[in-house]
């Protein structure tokens, strides 16, 4: 039997808004059909987080979080500047997938995209796809700093040792920014939708929609609270444990299982 594919780093960022009736909602992205992992589905903004992510001056970037906090909350053998880099990365990837930027001007006001704006940072965003020191340049360039502070680190999935690609992701949770609205890339992500815990259900049900387990998962902790905030600060603060579910056969078919089934080994 062949070794476990060691699974690469990577962070996701769940962006919550309140409805204007009451209730929340959250912001599901559809991947690509051809991607290599999770083709088709519906998932929350992430990707890989890699080693050197982080530039000598990631911190200062940084608003309210410092590296050592940052390895503390992850907790693990995780050395300060690469625990850093998970929060870094949840910001870079949701502004790279769906352009939405959790960062603070140079006066220290949230960011907004308007007509005076607006076609640069599109412009940003089309060279942080292509290279990620590019989302550090306009960082500097536009004097900004990241809303690691509106952050909130609540989950923590490893894809089962059972698959060729895996990930070692951690969730991160965050209010999406006033003033900004998402779009696709148009190459991994094909489609958006902002959907209550409710409508992912009956999505599901209608077979409108398919996630992988950690999405549905994690949209079940955000579920069990009435409003966007209210999330953010009650995920923020649980204790997270490490989940790697198992994969096994029933009837033919794979089937996750998660700790603490008795048929998980």
């Amino acid at each position: 039997m062949p070794e476990p594919a060691i699974p690469s780093p990577a962070a996701s960022l769940v962006l919550l808004r309140d409805r204007p009736g009451g209730g929340l909602e959250t912001l599901l992205i559809q991947r690509h059909s051809k991607s290599k992992f999770a083709a088709g589905d519906y998932v929350f903004a992430g990707g890989k987080v890699e080693r050197d992510d982080v530039p000598a001056d990631g911190e200062r970037l940084c608003v309210g979080l410092t590296a050592a906090t940052a390895a503390g909350r992850l907790g693990g053998a995780l050395e300060p500047r690469e625990a850093l880099g998970y929060w870094i990365g949840a910001i870079r990837e949701a502004f790279e997938e769906v352009g939405m930027l959790l960062a603070y001007g140079p006066a220290g006001a949230p960011l907004r995209f308007d007509e005076s704006n607006r076609e640069r940072f599109a412009s940003y965003r089309a060279d942080c796809q292509e290279s990620n020191a590019a989302f550090f340049d306009m960082l500097r360039a536009e004097h900004l700093t990241l809303a690691t502070d509106q952050l909130g680190y609540f989950a923590h999935w490893i894809t089962p040792e059972e698959q060729p690609l895996r990930f070692d992701t951690r969730f991160f949770v965050a209010m999406a920014p006033l003033g900004q609205e998402p779009e696709v890339d148009g190459h991994e992500i094909v489609h958006l939708r902002w959907l209550s815990p409710k409508e992912v259900e009956g999505a599901i049900q209608g077979k409108e929609i398919t996630l992988r387990t950690p999405t549905l998962k994690n949209l079940e902790l955000v579920a069990a609270y009435p409003s966007a905030p209210e999330a953010v600060a009650g995920l923020g603060r649980r204790e997270v444990p490490t989940i790697r579910p198992r994969i096994i056969q029933v009837d033919g078919k794979p089937l996750p299982v998660l700790p603490g089934d008795p048929r998980w080994f």
